[in-house]
């Protein structure tokens, strides 16, 4: 894949508006494969709305967003869970992990659908994101801070063109939120991926190319 495009894209709750201001909402946008992207936004201007159609979990808009020229409403449910697999990767702004897993269980469960990564790889991230000790400990037992760094390792054990990720550092201190965000461009810039991060107020340190305001 190599553009995702928004073409007059508006969500239905937003139809009746008069005063909708946005760089995204009801514009012509594309975010091309190798680039690097900020969306910034007030909370309840649809941020996690936007990630949500990008996904394929959520259709209840106006308008086109298109792959490649292809009109993501026409994509089978198959369409989409090969889309998920090998192309989207999505680091979900609420987590999603398992509690009663171990740190590093939570991140080879879906290493195991992919065979992306090896053991010695996951480890070094571990290690690279300062909690090397808590490979074995129960996510349960991690700060959500700490949590953040084991749901951006899962995120990445996947091949990607696109990565998007929804608040990622809403609980990290600026040093690790650089570690973070060094981890993540790197495998983009591994895979030639793009990379759409999204914030309502903190958030990476990188040399955004391109910024709207949702």
């Amino acid at each position: 894949m190599e553009k995702i495009e928004f073409c007059k894209v508006v969500p239905n709750i937003f139809s009746g508006r008069k005063d909708l201001q946005s760089d995204i909402w009801g514009e012509d946008v594309f975010f091309q494969k190798g680039h690097l992207y900020l969306i910034e936004a007030d909370s309840g201007k649809g941020k996690s709305t936007f990630c949500s159609y990008i996904l394929g979990y959520r259709h209840d808009y106006s308008g086109t967003v298109a792959f490649d020229g292809r009109d993501t409403a026409k994509l089978k449910v198959a369409d989409w869970i090969g889309l998920r697999k090998a192309n989207l990767s999505y680091l979900f702004q609420e987590l999603r992990l398992f509690t009663e897993l171990t740190a590093y269980e939570n991140v080879e469960i879906k290493n195991k659908l992919t065979g992306f990564k090896t053991k010695s790889q996951i480890e070094e991230w571990f290690e690279m994101l300062g909690i090397g000790d808590k490979l074995n400990a129960k996510l349960g037992h991690l700060s959500f801070g700490q949590q953040q760094r084991v749901a951006m390792m899962r995120a990445l054990v996947q091949p990607f063109d696109f990565i998007l990720a929804d608040e990622p550092i809403s609980h990290l201190d600026d040093e690790n939120s650089r570690v973070m965000g060094e981890l993540m461009m790197r495998e983009a810039k591994h895979q030639w991926a793009g990379v759409i991060v999204t914030s309502i107020g903190k958030h990476m340190d990188l040399d955004y190319e391109k910024v709207f305001r949702l």
